[in-house]
């Protein structure tokens, strides 16, 4: 089998750190797929970044064909099928949103024009680095020849987080609850919504609703909890959340690959076609269903005013941040 090119942005990072060996074992494209893996950072990062691929030999990975090391876009993104954009600028102390998204907007516009030019034109491009959904719009602007359906942001992250506080309160298995969904934005603003969820029990399909009544629990401490674990993680770990980030970047990517099983959808930032009043043209998280590597939203599932206005507030948010970053690409 021929081997896929996939490239990693910031890949002498915390999260590349987990994820690198992640997809190199086999974890996402196949245990089967040979890789050639594209090791993208700034110049200052290069030292750290050969560590990077000494370990990467030293793992002996029998899928790992080679491995290119750079900080040139241009040898990066070139033929790439896959690419998980995970290198952006953090946010810092006393930094405004605006601040962060003007910072990005450099980042990624730059990226954009590099996967339009040299990446394959079916490349499945996954933005993991934050704000993740105002970045992906932001890289598809600056990528017309490659579909826009082709760019996607990371709530997989939310979506795992959000299953296994519901495995956890039911006293079940992660791999027993399904169907949770991740609406609008990866951030504070961003609606985990347990309301479709199915839960096995004794080998039986059950509605969440079925087996859990609380809703008081459903409305504030669930979703309270999801919306804030990345700032608990960060508190209790002094750093951010890497392995269950990188974790979720390979399920989001995985899934994006090989498709849902039927009855199963997943969360992903896309391209809005304003479903359940979404705002149109942002990057907004949906349920999708995905078939031979093309995701589409789920369409027809009961939303109840708690939800819609949930949404609402989500889907402001990204119009808000796209105003502003698009406000930076135009004074570019």
């Amino acid at each position: 089998m021929e081997p896929i090119h996939v490239v990693v942005t910031g890949a002498a990072g915390q999260i590349a750190y987990s994820l690198l060996y992640m997809i190199a074992r086999g974890e996402v494209f196949g245990k089967d797929q040979p890789l050639v893996l594209h090791l993208l950072d700034i110049p200052p990062m290069m030292g750290v970044l050969e560590g990077v691929v000494m370990e990467l030999a030293d793992c002996a990975l029998p899928l790992l064909n080679k491995v290119i090391a750079t900080a040139d876009p241009e040898v990066a993104f070139k033929n790439v099928s896959a690419a998980f954009l995970v290198g952006a600028m953090p946010r810092k102390e006393g930094m405004e949103r605006k601040d962060l998204l003007s910072a990005n907007v450099k980042i990624f516009k730059a990226q954009g024009q590099a996967l339009d030019k040299f990446a394959l034109k079916d490349v499945k491009v996954l933005v993991v680095g934050n704000p993740a959904n105002t970045n992906a719009l932001v890289c598809s602007h600056y990528a017309p020849s490659i579909p826009r359906e082709n760019f996607t942001a990371m709530t997989r992250l939310d979506q795992n987080r959000a299953t296994a506080q519901l495995a956890h309160k039911l006293d079940v298995s992660i791999g027993d609850v399904s169907n949770v969904i991740i609406w609008g934005n990866h951030s504070s603003t961003q609606f985990p919504d347990p309301n479709h969820a199915v839960v096995n029990i004794d080998n039986k399909s059950k509605k969440l609703s079925e087996i859990l009544s609380d809703d008081s629990y459903l409305k504030s401490i669930f979703v309270e909890t999801v919306q804030k674990r990345g700032a608990a993680v960060i508190s209790a770990r002094k750093m951010s959340s890497a392995m269950s980030a990188a974790k979720a970047a390979c399920d989001h990517m995985h899934d994006w690959w090989h498709g849902t099983a039927n009855g199963r959808f997943v969360s992903m930032g896309v391209i809005s076609d304003g479903s359940y009043g979404a705002p149109k043209d942002v990057v907004f998280s949906f349920p999708v269903e995905i078939v031979g590597k093309q995701w589409k939203i789920v369409q027809n599932l009961a939303i109840n005013d708690f939800t819609k206005s949930k949404l609402e507030a989500t889907g402001n948010e990204l119009l808000e941040e796209k105003t502003e970053a698009m406000a930076v690409c135009d004074a570019d």
